[in-house]
C-alpha cells in the first residue's frame, strides 16, 4: 500500500518511505533550485569543447552554484568529492571528474544538483564535443525523447507505470536498452527521497501520481543492451557490452491539471546541439 503525507509533516526532512505532497510555496522554492541548476548547465554549454579536462568543468561548476548563492548538494554526498558527475560515451552515471580531457566525438552527461534554503534542483543534460557521430546525436536525441515522453504522462490520475512505460516503449522502439540499475526519485528537502521512478514498467501499475508529488525523471539509455557494471572506484557504472550511454534528468512536480518542470532551460537549451 502507498502512503502519502504532507510535506509539512513531522520528519518532512528526511527520508520515511511514503510519498510526500507539497504545496503551492514548496513549488516556488523547488523551481528557484532548479533554475540554479539549469542556468549552470546552460552556461556548460560554452565550457563543454575538445581539450577541457572534466575537473575544469566541474570547477566551474562549483563556482557558478556558489555565485548564484546556492550549495552544491553532491559534494560530501555519501562521501563524494565533487560538485558534478560528468559521464562519457560507455558510462552510464557517477562519473568522476578528474584529469581526463574531452576528446573530439565524445557524448557527455552532466548532472548537478544545487541546493537553494534547503530545497535540491536535481538535473542533468547531455553535451556532444565536436563532431559527434551520427549514431552518437541519435542516441542523444532518443535519450531527450524518452524523457520528455515520459514527462507527458506525468499528470493526476497516472500511475508511475504509465512514466516508464512511455519510456521503455519508445526506446525499445528504437532498438536500445533502458537501465534498471538506476531510476529517478522523490526530491525536496530531501535530496533521494520516495518514490523510485521506473523509466520501465506496465501502463497502469505503481502509486498513483496526486498534485503535489515532486520527483526526477532521468531516463538512462543504451545504445546496446541495458546491462551495467560497477567500476571500483565504487561511484563509476559503465555498460557492460561497452556501447554508448545517454542520459537527461529533469525535476518536477506534480500540479492539478499536470506538471511543471522546474530544471527547464531558461535561455531555450534544451538539448544538444545548443546555440
Amino acid at each position: 500500500m502507498t502512503h502519502y503525507v504532507a510535506a509539512a509533516a513531522k520528519g518532512a526532512d528526511r527520508r520515511t518511505g511514503a510519498i510526500k505532497l507539497h504545496d503551492a510555496s514548496d513549488f516556488v522554492a523547488m523551481h528557484e533550485a532548479g533554475q540554479v541548476t539549469a542556468s549552470v548547465l546552460d552556461a556548460l554549454a560554452d565550457i563543454v569543447q575538445p581539450g577541457v579536462s572534466t575537473e575544469a568543468i566541474d570547477a566551474f561548476a562549483h563556482d557558478a552554484i556558489v555565485a548564484a548563492g546556492a550549495v552544491p548538494a553532491n559534494i560530501g554526498y555519501r562521501g563524494y568529492a565533487h560538485t558534478s558527475c560528468i559521464s562519457i560515451n560507455h558510462v552510464v552515471c557517477h562519473g568522476i571528474p578528474g584529469p581526463r580531457t574531452l576528446k573530439d566525438g565524445d557524448i557527455v552527461n552532466i548532472d548537478l544538483t544545487s541546493i537553494v534554503d534547503g530545497w535540491h534542483g536535481d538535473s542533468s543534460r547531455m553535451y556532444l564535443v565536436g563532431d559527434v557521430s551520427v549514431k552518437a546525436r541519435r542516441l542523444v536525441d532518443v535519450t531527450y525523447e524518452c524523457l520528455m515522453r515520459g514527462i507527458e504522462q506525468a499528470r493526476p490520475g497516472n500511475r508511475l507505470g504509465d512514466i516508464g512505460h512511455a519510456i521503455q516503449q519508445h526506446a525499445e522502439r528504437h532498438r536500445y536498452g533502458v537501465v534498471r540499475d538506476f531510476v529517478g526519485h522523490g526530491v525536496g528537502r530531501v535530496y533521494h527521497d520516495a518514490p523510485d521512478v521506473l523509466h520501465y514498467g506496465r501502463p497502469g501499475t505503481g502509486p498513483e501520481l496526486k498534485p503535489g508529488m515532486i520527483f526526477t525523471i532521468e531516463p538512462m539509455i543504451n545504445a546496446g543492451r541495458p546491462d551495467v557494471k560497477m567500476l571500483d572506484d565504487g561511484w563509476t557504472a559503465v555498460t557492460r557490452d561497452r556501447s554508448l550511454s545517454a542520459q537527461f534528468e529533469h525535476s518536477i512536480g506534480i500540479t492539478e491539471t499536470g506538471c511543471e518542470i522546474f530544471t527547464t532551460s531558461p535561455t531555450g537549451r534544451h538539448r544538444p546541439p545548443y546555440a
